[in-house]
């Protein structure tokens, strides 16, 4: 089954120093960059993804939905914010989404919709990670792993997660 991620998109480039740099610049050049980012790793794993932005700082004569590099891209209406829209589609993806944002609200919301979570920075650092392994020749491009994998062999008392916990780590080992 395919993992959608779901991205806040200005919490994403404000959460990350390098993101936030360019977005002080220009908000354009901050969408931008997080756009390439997004699609070298959209490459390297395949994920589909929909990067969500409050509607208000559209760029002028933007549609409401777009696709660019692969990732559809979708600004809110007048009078409704990106996260309501995130936790929209949140409540339609349910257990095949990842929801990527730092904003505890809507991380909630979507948890209890049965979508896996995230963090900006968590997700910023997997995806950097995933990208530096990929250009050192330790990881295949189809997402599977061919050197370095995480272990989450646990030591002492066994004891299982509850199912939306396994569920959540399912979902972040394949980022």
């Amino acid at each position: 089954m395919s993992m959608h991620i779901i991205l806040d998109g200005y919490n994403v480039i404000r959460q990350s120093r390098r993101l936030s740099r360019k977005d002080r610049e220009d908000i354009q050049m901050g969408r931008d960059a997080l756009m390439d980012r997004l699609a070298a790793y959209k490459k390297l794993r395949g994920h589909r993804m929909t990067v969500v932005f409050d509607g208000g700082n559209a760029p002028h004569f933007s549609r409401q939905r777009d696709r660019v590099k692969g990732i559809d891209v979708v600004y809110s209406r007048a009078g409704e914010t990106a996260d309501r829209v995130i936790q929209r589609m949140a409540g339609k993806h349910r257990e095949t989404a990842l929801v990527v944002s730092s904003d505890r609200e809507v991380a909630d919301y979507a948890a209890r919709q049965g979508c896996a979570t995230v963090s900006s920075p968590e997700f910023e650092e997997k995806m950097e990670m995933a990208l530096y392994m990929n250009e050192k020749g330790l990881i295949e491009p189809d997402g599977e792993s061919g050197g370095w994998t995480p272990t989450t062999r646990k030591k002492g008392p066994r004891r299982r997660l509850p199912k939306h916990q396994r569920r959540n780590k399912r979902k972040l080992r394949r980022l």
